[in-house]
């Protein structure tokens, strides 16, 4: 039986090591789903092995570096190649990354203090292969194409490896700064990379043909939100007042909501397509100043903010581009199914269940502390998987 297993097994391992996506975009999906599942139903809102860091670092932690990150990796392996025009990592280069992102998740999905050495050294080597990697097609192909990336991917070791220290050390008031820090450093990457997708999406949608394009933003702008995010955390790493802070953070905010009016193109910015960008560039936008308000004094929670930043703009930003990238590279055209579009329902329910009790706009549900919040979170990634596992099956099938 074990004999007859293992070479239809070779198919699928051959098919996902292919390409960044294939491999990281599912691992993302089953760790989006299952981490704050778990942590709320499983071990209500405690963790086996957190002994000196609080089981709500590690939860923001995971969402970060462990989720988010999985998506990191799938989106630069696989859209490096097609921007530079050179070879794609695959095979054993690809799984490595795998290994090390895996060997940081064994750590932080129970909370291990214990191991944090292990765990952190391995979320920095596979963030140093990533900035590696396209520092080296950089120079090869002489472009500065991946600057942006390079930074803000350079920015986000250098957050994990003082949050791992804090950790370390047990200095959980500043671990806790540095982790907020390190998710306005996600939002400015998902700036530099709705950027980039918006763009040919947008055209994609407007002319499928591609004969054309359409759509054409004003180049000075496709920059201006990553840009106010990165004044944002400069502003708040040097110790500016609370009210400097806040005004960055608005205006950051309000660099992405001129985002989202950009893709006013008529009926077509109804498209779930256009829609899902729009919305992780609205969230990300109304996390900011809902962040940038309580800042200010604004009697409003700025957990909330922070909470719409990452779980609605990074959250819908993500599961846009799974889904965009799943049709794309199985050869389908761009237009989400229904079970695509019941995911991100589901996700923006996700994120109104836990953002709105915090803003007084309603009563907590009811059951266990985030019990539906969770639910409706991990239904979103896994509706994805499902509507995307058949596509990858057909793919590999079609190499035995």
């Amino acid at each position: 039986m074990a004999e007859q297993r293992l070479p239809n097994a070779l198919p699928l391992l051959r098919a996902v090591g292919d390409e960044g996506l294939r491999l990281f975009f599912p691992l993302s999906a089953l760790y989006c789903a299952l981490w704050p599942f778990q942590w709320v139903l499983v071990f209500s809102l405690d963790l086996p092995f957190a002994r000196t860091t609080p089981p709500a670092l590690w939860h923001v932690h995971e969402m970060i570096f462990g989720a988010f990150g999985a998506a990191l990796i799938g989106f630069i392996t696989t859209a490096v190649p097609e921007w530079t025009d050179t070879p794609r990592l695959k095979g054993r280069r690809l799984f490595m990354l795998a290994a090390l992102w895996g060997g940081g998740r064994l750590v932080g999905f129970a909370g291990a203090d214990f191991a944090g050495t292990l765990g952190a050294m391995c979320d920095l080597a596979w963030l140093a292969l990533l900035v590696a990697y396209m520092a080296h097609v950089s120079i090869l192909k002489r472009t500065d194409k991946l600057l942006a990336f390079i930074g803000w991917i350079a920015a986000l070791a250098i957050c994990e490896t003082a949050v791992r220290l804090c950790f370390s050390f047990e200095a959980i008031e500043l671990a806790s700064r540095l982790l907020r820090i390190s998710g306005l450093v996600f939002v400015g990457l998902l700036g530099v990379a709705l950027a980039r997708i918006t763009v040919p999406v947008t055209n994609l949608v407007l002319d499928p043909t591609e004969k054309t394009s359409p759509f054409r933003p004003h180049p000075g702008r496709l920059n201006l939100a990553p840009g106010l995010v990165a004044v944002a955390v400069a502003v708040d790493l040097a110790a500016f007042s609370d009210a400097v802070c806040g005004y960055t953070l608005i205006a950051a905010g309000a660099a992405f909501m001129d985002r989202v009016g950009e893709l006013f193109i008529g009926r077509s910015a109804l498209r779930a397509e256009v829609a899902s960008l729009a919305g992780s560039s609205a969230f990300a936008g109304i996390g900011l100043l809902l962040l940038g308000a309580a800042q200010l004094g604004a009697p409003i929670s700025g957990i909330a903010g922070l909470h719409v930043a990452l779980m609605g703009g990074l959250g819908l930003g993500v599961l846009a581009v799974f889904c965009i990238a799943g049709l794309l590279h199985t050869g389908h055209s761009l237009s989400f199914s229904r079970s695509a579009k019941l995911a991100m329902v589901c996700l923006v329910v996700a994120v109104g269940l836990r953002v709105l009790p915090d803003l007084d706009l309603m009563p907590q549900p009811p059951g266990p502390p985030y019990a539906l919040t969770a639910c409706f979170w991990a239904a979103a990634f896994l509706l994805w998987l499902k509507d995307y596992w058949p596509r990858l099956r057909n793919s590999f099938k079609s190499c035995e």
